[in-house]
């Protein structure tokens, strides 16, 4: 199954490193990535096959999301399947 990912928040040093790492000791593989810093926010879209993933993904979802991430920032979403279209509206 593939999921799009998407993260938005503060630039620093280490995210790409952070959510891959998460992934990839899920099982979660990263088939094509696209980033970028606008002004001093990070954004991130990771295209993923998670049809590996060792654990639910509801539970991945909600790791992403900061429940398993102790990490205030940055904002991460996953969404299963790919969409013809989604938005994500943030307060920055």
């Amino acid at each position: 199954m593939k999921a799009i990912v998407t993260v938005i928040g503060k630039d620093r040093v280490g995210i790409i490193a952070l959510v891959s790492q998460l992934l990839a000791e899920r099982g979660v593989n990263v088939l094509d990535i696209s980033q970028t810093v606008l002004q001093d926010y990070f954004t991130m879209i990771m295209l993923v096959d998670a049809s590996q993933c060792t654990e639910p993904f509801a539970n991945l979802a909600g790791e992403l999301a900061g429940e398993g991430v102790q990490d205030p920032q940055p904002q991460l979403v996953i969404r299963q399947g790919v969409p013809r279209f989604f938005y994500c509206f943030t307060q920055i």
